[in-house]
């Protein structure tokens, strides 16, 4: 797995230098390694003197703890445990001085300072620890120093690209430059953005990516192989920063200056999403005008679509997707329009698509199965929260004229559809049959009352009784009145349907030998079964 994605910087100090280098300063010339040499690089930000025998109160992680041995001259059975609980506790090393308090350490603690890779160090004598605390906290502040220094001057850098208006690629190009590194921005879902450096470390960078990331790197110490922070921006995560190393040359500073250029990335991205907004609006209000009659002649609505790489010039089918009922509207419309344009990127480039308030209308190529796109769509839909939508297709349109006819063909495809189907139904114009002549109908208190003079009772289900008649009359029609086939799929004995269709003639009239009756009994159960007419 990758390394976890590390959080903004708090201020304070976090860096510092290794013990190696810890005893590479003067003051430490005649000191002398004797245990622990696995751990040289664990990194010394602080330090401390142990003055008192209850020191594990007082320590702190990353300290390098300087002693005589004079809190421990009365109780040497307890170094033998000491060196454990150091390293519990995150300290970096421990310097002692020996032949004063302490003649030797047990080989108990050096054997333990050597199995957990903490290093013990022996103190000359004629060196004090004012000297040794003043040489390495000056080492620590001055490298500190340096690199604010470096990472305010990367940010200045970052900053001028943006000032410039540079994007994604112009950042990683820089932060590749600064840190001699190959760098990635990805977006939420993993899609890489933009990339910078040599080629084939990229190829690595981008491998590493697709398969979610890279191992941890082997040694948690200074360097590290890949580093990722993430791009956050008014509380959204927008992605990240990740950057690659052949040589595992990435440390804490560099990964300081990968947070500012994740800083710079959200500023980008947000400016990106402005853009986005304001062009997104243009594109569904003239998509909008072209579907309602309102965009003027057929050649100025071409010329336009053109603008907006769209071509509407030639054959088109409308689809549209409507969001079911029962699901988050606010967050979801964002989701299905995005789901949308992505697939029409997909499937024909110069197809027109744009949200509105409650739907997400496509124009496309009319030789694309419609199916297959709203089937894309769905997909990448529903690997988020749960929300379904509805699809209507439109029959093929000639040109731009009938766009308007075509968007009120595929609008009642989805709402029919959904009538007829349940969420998530995916319709044709064509293939709703008599349904689609219903939906003509505006008026829907006249066929509520041409189902109620038709149906009589049999249109309430207020009674149990009545919705079951009404299955055994619908039943009785799908099978043009034959008996024996309507008893067998309703599992009743040919006696008690007879006595049924009795019952049912006494309520609705002789209607198996007026083949008028039956055609409006079929009409009425075919606009009760359009739920939410």
């Amino acid at each position: 797995m990758e390394p976890p994605v590390r959080l903004a910087s708090t201020g304070t100090i976090i860096h510092g230098v290794s013990v190696g280098e810890v005893l590479g300063v003067s003051t430490l010339a005649g000191a002398r390694l004797i245990a622990g040499e696995s751990g040289l690089g664990r990194i010394v930000q602080r330090l401390n003197v142990m003055e008192v025998p209850d020191i594990l109160a007082w320590v702190k992680p990353h300290e390098l703890l300087l002693t005589t041995g004079y809190p421990l001259r009365n109780t040497p059975q307890s170094l033998g445990r000491l060196v454990a609980d150091l390293d519990e506790r995150g300290l970096a090393a421990l310097a002692i001085k020996l032949g004063r308090y302490v003649d030797e350490l047990p080989d108990e603690m050096v054997e333990q300072a050597d199995r957990l890779g903490f290093p013990l160090i022996l103190l000359p004598n004629d060196v004090g620890f004012d000297d040794i605390l003043n040489q390495v906290l000056t080492d620590i502040l001055n490298r500190q120093a340096a690199v604010l220094a470096r990472a305010e001057e990367a940010h200045r850098a970052l900053v001028q690209v943006v000032l410039a208006g540079g994007g994604l690629n112009e950042v990683t190009a820089e932060v590749a430059q600064l840190l001699d590194v190959s760098v990635a921005a990805v977006d939420g879902t993993g899609r890489v953005l933009a990339t910078a450096g040599p080629a084939e470390h990229v190829a690595v960078l981008r491998e590493s990516i697709a398969h979610e990331g890279p191992p941890a790197s082997p040694s948690p110490g200074l360097v590290r192989s890949f580093a990722a922070v993430p791009v956050l921006a008014g509380g959204h995560h927008h992605g990240r920063i990740v950057a690659y190393s052949p040589s595992g040359a990435i440390r804490d500073s560099d990964v300081g200056i990968l947070e500012r250029a994740a800083t710079v990335a959200a500023l980008v991205v947000t400016r990106q999403e402005a853009v986005n907004a304001v062009e997104s609006k243009y594109r569904a209000d003239f998509l909008r005008d072209v579907l309602t009659g309102r965009a003027g002649t057929a050649e100025r609505v071409t010329s336009r679509a053109r603008a907006f790489g769209w071509n509407l010039a030639r054959p088109v089918t409308v689809l549209v997707a409507e969001l079911d009922p029962d699901g988050d509207e606010r967050s979801a419309q964002d989701r299905l329009v995005a789901c949308w344009t992505a697939a029409i990127r997909r499937h024909d480039p110069q197809g027109a698509v744009a949200g509105f308030s409650h739907e997400v209308v496509a124009v496309v190529d009319a030789s694309l199965d419609a199916a297959r796109v709203a089937k894309d769509a769905a997909s990448a839909f529903a690997d988020l929260p749960p929300a379904t939508f509805s699809t209507g297709t439109s029959r093929p349109s000639p040109g731009a004229e009938m766009l308007p006819e075509a968007y009120s063909q595929a609008l009642k495809a989805a709402r029919v559809g959904r009538q007829l189907h349940g969420p998530g139904a995916v319709a044709h114009f064509d293939q709703l049959g008599v349904y689609r002549l219903l939906s003509l109908v505006n008026d829907t208190d006249e066929l509520h009352a041409f189902v109620r003079e038709t149906l009589g009772p049999l249109a309430s289900d207020d009674d149990a009784e009545n919705a079951d008649l009404r299955r055994t009359l619908q039943v009785l029609l799908e099978t043009n009145l034959n008996v024996a086939e309507t008893a067998r799929r309703l599992h009743f004995h040919y006696n008690t349907l007879r006595y049924r269709i009795g019952k049912l003639e006494r309520l609705l009239g002789n209607f198996t030998d007026d083949p008028h009756l039956r055609l409006n009994l079929t009409l009425a159960l075919h606009v009760l079964r359009m739920r939410g007419i």
